[in-house]
């Protein structure tokens, strides 16, 4: 590839349409968050003024459940001083600091982020066209590199910053450009390994890298002088390994505490998340998780040392708690777990940092466990981060699903829900558990018909938070605990499930015309009941946190990220750091007062104990 290639998508007319995108999306976004206050014009349409009142944005919008703005890209119309211009998402930005909260030291980032988010776009565009349809047919890992939006709320969702082109062209998600990753030799005296109840080091390494690689690495440290059994072997992104470790851990590398021992010899592709690598090589070999020091969406993506030793162990009671659920079982429910982790400490860097320094959380990585051996025949893989996709003509991905099904659409959404929101639902009101679900973090197991069968969640250990403060929790696993005041608690569905998903699922199926928006909500209302149905015992908690309440606090995940886009909150107290800008009503108010199902009312027996999934398979 020549330098000039590696620039071939940023043209004229790609950075034209992708800034329409981007700016559609953040006058949608900014507005839901209060952040923009659109004002009415009397032919239907809305307008956005800057801070100077110099530059104004008019645009048509159906403004759905839950403040969601739904804006026609092509709608926007900018004007400065009366002079049309062409939509710049860089320039709304800085027409509109004062609004959007932006601080001379916050801006200058954020802007460079918008930057890297549109030049994502733009690449984005030269790729072929997929239809919907035929992504749905596609291939576990074909979706996942298919996804064109990145996270639905965020309005700088791509911004990487670290990556060269060049680099974005290997390791971006969707480029899709087969990585092999970098392994290191740890000194066992500054690294630390864990793993699961079921799994040792030898057995890992040895499916992992096998018996030729093995010895090929072996060879390499006894060719230094050095003794194999000293140390662990480490994977690391190959970015992190040039452009950090060999500079940063440069004295480590010198003293051989870190010695280089060349790739691996599988093909790995970079998920949506970026760090996290799947074997194409093996799909049935673990994922693995890697240090990447870029900045993303808020966090600079590395991976702590110290957080990396409790891993396994959280993710071995967490599966032990859902294996012993009668409701979660009987939804088929499972995650993959963290079977493994891996952390090396630089001790001159934890002298002179606290926890939060990203020095601290340069090299670590996990193994976590592939979902393909656990698929029955004709079952198939989708990231749920799907279901909220469009094809460049408007088309769904969710709506290609239920055409697959031949179902009605209501019918298809109800089986989804049971799948995905009744294990939500159930590990909050029964064990104060709440998990991050958004789309990139839960794979969906589809059916030959296109139907969702399960629901399986990831990124576990650093993401779930028990709310309880008397819950009994093993010593290794103390570390989720969280304090969350109990009027935000509810907050983990309300927002993370209802404002950070349905909307857009909502609002997807409602532009097809594949039902009302109504509709949509019934369902989820129907399923939030039978599930309640089939726990009678737990009748307190549905009371106390109130699934058909009037309505609930709006948090804002883009205020978080302008007001500190190095590290917009502390996953230690997940909480404190949440901007909340007054209410959205619910959209399941309505239905608190239509009663139950009638043949879900009265379950014969309590279905929430470990003996009762036999009971409790037909309600939920």
């Amino acid at each position: 590839m020549t330098v000039a290639d590696a620039v071939a998508h940023l043209t004229p007319e790609l950075w034209k349409r992708a800034n329409r995108l981007l700016v559609r999306k953040a006058l949608a976004e900014f507005a839901h968050e209060r952040l923009l206050v659109p004002e009415p014009l009397p032919d239907g349409g809305y307008r956005v003024h800057s801070d100077d009142g110099a530059t104004e944005y008019r645009f048509t919008a159906e403004v759905r459940a839950l403040d969601h703005w739904d804006i026609p890209a092509d709608s926007i119309v900018r004007r400065h001083r009366g002079v049309e211009l062409p939509p710049d998402a860089v320039d709304l930005c800085t027409e509109l600091r004062s609004a959007l909260g932006l601080s001379d030291t916050v801006l200058p980032v954020y802007l460079e982020e918008i930057a890297s988010t549109l030049a994502g776009t733009a690449y984005k565009l030269t790729r072929p066209a997929v239809t919907s349809a035929e992504l749905a047919k596609a291939g576990f890992q074909a979706i996942e590199t298919g996804m064109t939006e990145g996270h639905p709320c965020f309005v700088a969702n791509n911004g990487r910053l670290g990556f060269g082109v060049h680099e974005f062209l290997s390791y971006a998600p969707e480029a899709a450009s087969p990585i092999r990753l970098i392994w290191l030799a740890a000194h066992r005296d500054h690294a630390t390994f864990t793993s699961g109840a079921d799994l040792d080091y030898d057995t890992l390494v040895k499916d992992e890298l096998g018996e030729e690689t093995l010895a090929r690495f072996a060879a390499r440290l006894t060719g230094l002088g050095l003794d194999p059994d000293a140390y662990y072997l480490l994977p690391v992104h190959p970015w992190q390994w040039w452009n950090k470790l060999s500079v940063t851990f440069a004295a480590e590398v010198a003293r051989q505490r870190l010695v280089c021992l060349g790739p691996g010899d599988d093909d790995y592709l970079a998920q949506q998340s970026i760090r996290t690598f799947f074997n194409t090589s093996a799909p049935h070999k673990h994922y693995v998780k890697t240090s990447l020091s870029v900045l993303n969406m808020g966090f600079m993506r590395g991976l702590s040392a110290a957080y990396m030793e409790a891993t396994p162990a959280i993710n071995d009671w967490l599966a032990g708690l859902i294996e012993r659920d009668g409701i979660l079982r009987a939804a088929r429910f499972s995650i993959i777990r963290e079977h493994a982790a891996i952390g090396y400490r630089h001790q001159q860097y934890e002298r002179a940092t606290d926890r939060h320094s990203p020095y601290r959380k340069m090299l670590a990585a996990l193994w976590r466990e592939s979902p393909v051996p656990s698929l029955a025949p004709g079952e198939r893989l989708a990231t749920m981060a799907s279901l909220v996709h469009t094809d460049r003509d408007g088309a769904s991905f969710a709506g290609a699903l239920i055409d697959e099904s031949g179902l009605p659409p209501a019918e298809w959404l109800r089986g989804y829900l049971r799948a995905y929101l009744t294990p939500v639902l159930h590990s909050f009101y029964a064990y104060d558990l709440a998990f991050m679900p958004h789309g990139e973090n839960v794979i969906l197991v589809l059916g030959e018909d296109g139907t969702v069968r399960r629901a399986i969640f990831k990124d576990i250990a650093e993401e779930i938070v028990v709310m309880d403060p008397d819950a009994v929790l093993p010593p290794a696993v103390e570390r989720v605990r969280a304090e969350v005041p109990e009027e935000m608690k509810l907050l983990s569905v309300f927002t993370d499930v209802f404002d950070c998903f349905f909307r857009f699922l909502s609002a997807a199926l409602v532009a097809e015309g594949r039902l009302e928006e109504r509709a949509f909500w019934t369902a989820v209302a129907d399923c939030v009941r039978e599930y309640q149905a089939a726990v009678p015992e737990l009748a307190d908690k549905f009371a106390e946190y109130d699934m058909f309440a009037p309505e609930f606090a709006l948090s804002c995940l883009n205020r978080l990220q302008l007001r500190n886009n190095r590290q917009m909150v502390d996953l230690a107290d997940p909480s404190a750091a949440l901007q909340l800008i007054g209410t959205l009503r619910n959209p399941l108010a309505e239905f608190a007062d239509l009663a139950r199902p009638a043949d879900l009312e009265d379950p014969a027996e309590p279905a929430g104990g470990a003996d009762t999934a036999e009971v409790t398979a037909a309600a939920v």
